[in-house]
């Protein structure tokens, strides 16, 4: 007797590539959608404007997530990755994570940085499956709605992820 499949949620097809600034509507919509107290539109150009790493993850014709991270002294600092709540629960945050750490073990990066919300459990069970580290906690990081909330701040050693990949 045959049985059935197991339920999975499937990886729907999806691209990535460079942000642009005529994204920046879309992103920030689903950016404003996502969090109390979102980036600005501004702030998204910005970013493209000084040369962050900025992509946009597509399903079909729309944006359905992004991240943004910069680069320098032998560090990458994810400073944003949001994929669209319809889209949440299918892989695609991974998928974008590991692209941006891609991106930076190929361009010499180290160390992998991110501050996460203590409250956002989604995110840190992603971030550290992943094999990122909590090293540290920033005391009233964040806006939240009764005040300040802090953030877990993570670390990934990008030699020693290439390492357990060979």
């Amino acid at each position: 007797m045959a049985t059935a499949p197991e339920l999975l949620p499937q990886m729907p097809p999806a691209a990535i590539r460079p942000m642009c600034t005529g994204d920046v509507a879309e992103v920030f919509a689903i950016e404003r959608s996502a969090y109390a107290f979102p980036w600005s539109a501004g702030i998204f150009r910005d970013c493209l404007r000084v040369g962050y790493v900025c992509r946009v993850l597509t399903v079909g014709a729309r944006i359905a997530g992004y991240g943004v991270m910069s680069m320098g002294a032998g560090e990458m600092h994810v400073l944003n990755l949001c994929i669209a709540e319809s889209e949440r629960g299918r892989g695609l945050g991974r998928r974008m994570l590991e692209h941006l750490l891609e991106q930076g073990a190929a361009a010499g990066m180290i160390d992998a940085f991110l501050e996460v919300r203590p409250s956002n459990t989604a995110a840190l069970a992603l971030y550290r499956t992943v094999g990122f580290q909590q090293i540290g906690m920033r005391r009233g990081y964040y806006q939240a709605v009764n005040g300040r909330e802090d953030a877990c701040v993570l670390r990934l050693s990008l030699g020693a992820r290439r390492a357990a990949e060979t």
